[in-house]
Order: structure tokens, then C-alpha cells, then sequence
């Protein structure tokens, strides 16, 4: 027998979301993104139409108060491939809609 340590063996795979398990879809439309030295906590919110009293509140207050709908926490060396992907996606989605009008503005939506 060898003394030499075996090296780890490779294995090449793709991940595929199986969708079988009852997730709930969640919807939000806003994230706020914070960090530490380790890992990102995306925390997707709910943004609701203000009624008048909570406009006036956000007037004086300057605060929206958003219900958070989902906290997603992410290992720091997952960051660049979630932003390369988004990048992407974006890419393609402007391109495909493009004469919709879903991007015609560049900044924020929120």
C-alpha cells in the first residue's frame, strides 16, 4: 500500500432546482443588501401603496415601514457568480423586451 494521500476525486455536475418540494412563491419589490466579512443578507420586503396617514408619517418621520417577506444569506464567494448571472439575465431580458418599455429608465425602481 502506498503512503502518498489519494487525492480527492472530481466530480462535474450541474445543480437543478427541484421544484417538487411545495415552496411558496414569495413576491417583493424591494432588497436591501448588507454584509459582513464572511457572508450578504439580501432581506426581500413588500412595498404596499401608502394610505394618507402613512404618507404623512413618512413626511415627517422620513421612514417606510416594509414587511419582510424573505432574509436570504449568501456566502461571500457566492457574491460575483450571483451578480455575473443577474448580469445575464438582464442582458437578456433588455434584449428580448426591449420594445415593451419594461426598461426604459436606468435607475433604481424603488
Amino acid at each position: 500500500m502506498s503512503d502518498q494521500p489519494q487525492q480527492p476525486k472530481q466530480i462535474n455536475f450541474t445543480i437543478i432546482p427541484d421544484d417538487s418540494a411545495s415552496s411558496p412563491r414569495t413576491y417583493s419589490n424591494f432588497c436591501s443588501i448588507a454584509h459582513t466579512p464572511f457572508d450578504f443578507t439580501l432581506t426581500f420586503c413588500e412595498v404596499m401603496p401608502l394610505s394618507e396617514k402613512e404618507i404623512k408619517e413618512a413626511e415627517s418621520e422620513h421612514v417606510v415601514r416594509a414587511p419582510v417577506r424573505t432574509k436570504i444569506v449568501v456566502p461571500v464567494q457566492f457574491v460575483p457568480n450571483l451578480i455575473a448571472a443577474l448580469q445575464e439575465h438582464w442582458r437578456v431580458f433588455s434584449e428580448s423586451y426591449s420594445n415593451v418599455g419594461w426598461n426604459k429608465g436606468t435607475g433604481p425602481i424603488h
